[in-house]
C-alpha cells in the first residue's frame, strides 16, 4: 500500500479531514478514523474503513458495519460477513483479492429493549452523504474493474434512489463509476431468511450473482 495514488475527492463536509492528493488507502484510514462528519461517530465504537488491496479488480460495498465490525475495526466479519466468505468460495472468488468496504463507515444502532445489545438501524441520507467523500476516495485508489453494490442502500447510494436491487440484481448497470457495475442482495437478507429451504434457495441465488461477478472480473483482467 506504499504507492501513491491520485485521489480527487468530489465533495467535502465540514468535521471530515478529507482525502489528500496522492493519500493511499493507509493514510486513508488514519484519516478516517478522526471523521466527525455526522453524528454517528458519537456511539460508534471506531470508524471502520474499507478493507484490501489498490488495484483489487472487485470492490464489494455494503450499507455500514454491524456490531462485530464495530467492535473488530474490521469489514464484514460478523455474521454476514461469514456468510459472504463462504458464498465468495463458492463463486470462486477469493476475498484476500476483493477490496470491501460499506456507505457508511461507523455502526448505527439502537439497544435492545431487553439486554445489552445494539440493534441495527439504517443510515439516514444526510449521514450517507456525510461518508460519501470516503467512499469516493477509495473508488479513486482501488479503480475496481467490477463495483458490486450489496443490498438496496449501497445500491441507492451510487446508483440512485429509483433503483430496486429486486428487478435489476445481477445484471450490469450503465455507470461512471467503474467499467462494470452490478447490484446484489446483502448477505444479511439470506440470514434473515424465514426458514432453511428459503436461506438454502437465497444463497444459491446470491452465489450466481456472485458467480457472475466472477466472471466479469475475469474478463475485465484478461
Amino acid at each position: 500500500m506504499g504507492t501513491k495514488l491520485r485521489v480527487i475527492p468530489d465533495c467535502q463536509h465540514p468535521g471530515v479531514p478529507p482525502p489528500k492528493v496522492g493519500s493511499t488507502l493507509t493514510e486513508m484510514r488514519r484519516a478516517a478514523a478522526t471523521c466527525k462528519a455526522c453524528d454517528l461517530w458519537r456511539t460508534a465504537i471506531q470508524t471502520v474503513f474499507g478493507e484490501g488491496r489498490p488495484g483489487a479488480v472487485i470492490m464489494l460495498v455494503g450499507e455500514q458495519p454491524g456490531d462485530a465490525e464495530d467492535r473488530a475495526g474490521r469489514p464484514f466479519v460478523g455474521p454476514a460477513g461469514k456468510l459472504l466468505d463462504e458464498a465468495l468460495a463458492r463463486a470462486g472468488i477469493n476475498r484476500n483479492e476483493v477490496y470491501v468496504t460499506n456507505v457508511v463507515k461507523h455502526f448505527k444502532w439502537s439497544a435492545a429493549e431487553r439486554g445489552k445489545r445494539r440493534i441495527h438501524k439504517k443510515p439516514r441520507d444526510s449521514e450517507i452523504a456525510a461518508c460519501r467523500p470516503w467512499l469516493d476516495a477509495e473508488l479513486s485508489a482501488v479503480r475496481p474493474r467490477v463495483l458490486a453494490c450489496l443490498g438496496a442502500t449501497a445500491a441507492q447510494s451510487l446508483l440512485g434512489k429509483d433503483f430496486r436491487v429486486t428487478q435489476r440484481r445481477g445484471r450490469e448497470v450503465p455507470s461512471p463509476l467503474a467499467p462494470h457495475v452490478v447490484a446484489t442482495v446483502h448477505p444479511s437478507s439470506v440470514l434473515r431468511a424465514r426458514d432453511d429451504d428459503s436461506r438454502r434457495r437465497q444463497m444459491e441465488e446470491f452465489v450466481r450473482d456472485l458467480r457472475y461477478i466472477g466472471k466479469l472480473a475475469k474478463r475485465a483482467a484478461a
